[in-house]
Order: structure tokens, then C-alpha cells, then sequence
């Protein structure tokens, strides 16, 4: 088996190690549930690459993540739900669907028609969808809730986006970042008063730290910041000024655990005040 730039090659891999048989011993007893956290994974990896400007590493993590959707398109295979093709042509169908301004006539090419045109292929992929479900014998029942297609497997602050961007196409949003501000100051107020009580409830805290950040996702909203990018890019400026604590007290023979908070603190801001970390 030699590398190619051939799809096809990366897919007969995928059969070579799902074989029963001679597959990969690893490989061949994966199931979906298994290999999702793998793929969640690797498009963490992909923006990761993105982030740091890596295009070496994003060569790679996306052949990566791209093996991820094969690995699902050949299981699907085995139990004859579906193949890697027809992945391929749901997915170009979609997008020529989704765009009639420009895959379409030229009534559809015209200025202002794709927004008019977005309500027909939602409906027109909703009905595709139940027409699958039918013919897989799944339920064909409609969600009840215009929340219910929400992702689970999205993680928690990317939900909570979704959730509130779903809610406000039905007006359930405020029009004003400020008074999305208001509503963060009362959440914080709320944890103060649990953690003031003479004995403190973990749930309580919790369910309240929870609408705290619910309401700081939807804040990130509505200035049009990804919150998940955002808190990544904390973590990062965390990760480059606590090295910067460890390093300049490795220069003196110590560790932090050998340091007192002060000096920790005042290296802290002496990081902050290099330019690579300010904003």
C-alpha cells in the first residue's frame, strides 16, 4: 500500500483496517461512539493550528480530521446506512442548495434574492431529512422544539450560542449588549448571595455559575465574539505569562511552589507588561 493524493487510496486504508480479519486490531472494533471524541479532538486540533498561524501543522491535522470522516463513512458502510460518497454528495447537494445566487438562474443571482430564497431550502432540506428517516426506519416525527436540533456534542459555550441565536429568530433576545451586561451583574450578585449563606450549596453555586456564563456566552454574541476563541485565547496568554513566572524563577534556582503569591504576582504583571501580551 503506497501514500497518495487519491481519496480513494486513504478510503481502501480505512478498509484495509477495519478488515474482520487482517484489519488492525485497534481499528477494526471501533464504533461510532468510540471514534467521536477522536474527531471532536482533531477539529480542536485544526483550530488550534489555525490559531498559532501553523500551516505545517494544519496540513496535517486537517488530513487527520479528514480521516475522522472517513472512519465514520466506512462504519456507516459495513451496516449498509451509507458510504464516503454519499457523505460527499449530501454535502455538495447542500451547498448547491444553499446558494441559488449562485449555482442558480439568474432570477436567483439577483441582489437580494438568497435571503428569500433561504426559507425554501430549509424547508426543502427538512423534508429531505424525514424522507431519510422514513426510508431508515427512523422515527419520522418532527422536533417539538425549536431548540431541539441544537447539538449536543457542541461544547458548552458554542451551544449556548446556538441556543440563544435560535431563540432570537422568534424575538426571545435583547436588542441591546448592555442590557445583556445588566443581566451579568445580576448573575454575579446572585453568586455573592450563595456564597454568602452560613452553609454553602455546591448545586446552588453551580446552577448559578451556570447562568453566568450562559449570560457572558451571550454577551460574545451579540459584539459578534466567539466565546470559545475567546477563552482560548486566555488560556494562552495564561499558559505564556505563568511560563514566564516559572522561567524567571528557574533563573534564580527555584520553583513557584518556592515563591511566595507576591512574587508570583509581581512577575505576573512584569509578563504583562512585555509586548507580546498586550492587547
Amino acid at each position: 500500500m503506497q501514500p497518495s493524493r487519491d481519496i480513494e487510496r486513504l478510503i481502501e486504508i480505512m478498509v484495509a483496517l477495519r478488515d474482520p480479519v487482517t484489519g488492525c486490531s485497534w481499528d477494526k472494533v471501533q464504533d461510532f461512539h468510540s471514534i467521536a471524541p477522536y474527531t471532536i479532538e482533531e477539529a480542536y486540533e485544526v483550530a488550534d493550528a489555525i490559531e498559532r498561524g501553523d500551516l505545517v501543522d494544519l496540513e496535517e491535522e486537517l488530513g487527520d480530521l479528514l480521516l475522522q470522516v472517513v472512519y465514520h463513512a466506512r462504519m456507516a458502510e459495513e451496516s449498509g446506512a451509507f458510504a464516503f460518497g454519499d457523505v460527499v454528495m449530501a454535502i455538495t447537494s447542500k451547498m448547491i442548495r444553499r446558494h441559488p445566487h449562485v449555482f442558480g438562474s439568474e432570477e436567483a443571482r439577483s441582489a437580494g434574492a438568497a435571503k428569500g430564497f433561504w426559507e425554501v431550502v430549509k424547508a426543502e432540506e427538512k423534508r429531505i431529512r424525514a424522507e431519510k428517516r422514513i426510508q431508515a426506519g427512523q422515527s419520522e416525527a418532527a422536533p417539538t422544539s425549536l431548540l431541539d436540533d441544537v447539538p449536543a456534542g457542541m461544547t458548552a459555550l458554542a451551544r449556548a450560542v446556538k441556543i440563544q441565536r435560535k431563540a432570537s429568530t422568534v424575538g426571545f433576545d435583547w436588542n441591546d449588549p448592555r442590557a445583556v451586561l445588566d443581566k451579568i451583574k445580576e448573575e454575579i450578585g446572585e453568586i455573592e448571595h450563595e456564597l454568602d449563606r452560613a452553609v454553602l450549596s455546591r448545586d446552588r453555586v453551580q446552577d448559578e455559575i451556570g447562568d453566568l456564563l450562559f449570560a457572558v456566552a451571550n454577551l460574545a454574541r451579540h459584539v459578534d465574539v466567539d466565546p470559545d476563541a475567546a477563552l482560548r485565547g486566555t488560556n494562552e496568554k495564561v499558559r505564556h505569562r505563568f511560563r514566564h513566572i516559572e522561567t524567571s524563577l528557574a533563573a534564580e534556582g527555584r520553583s513557584p511552589a518556592e515563591a511566595s503569591l507576591d512574587e508570583m504576582e509581581a512577575l505576573w504583571v512584569e509578563a504583562k507588561s512585555r509586548p507580546r501580551e498586550r492587547k
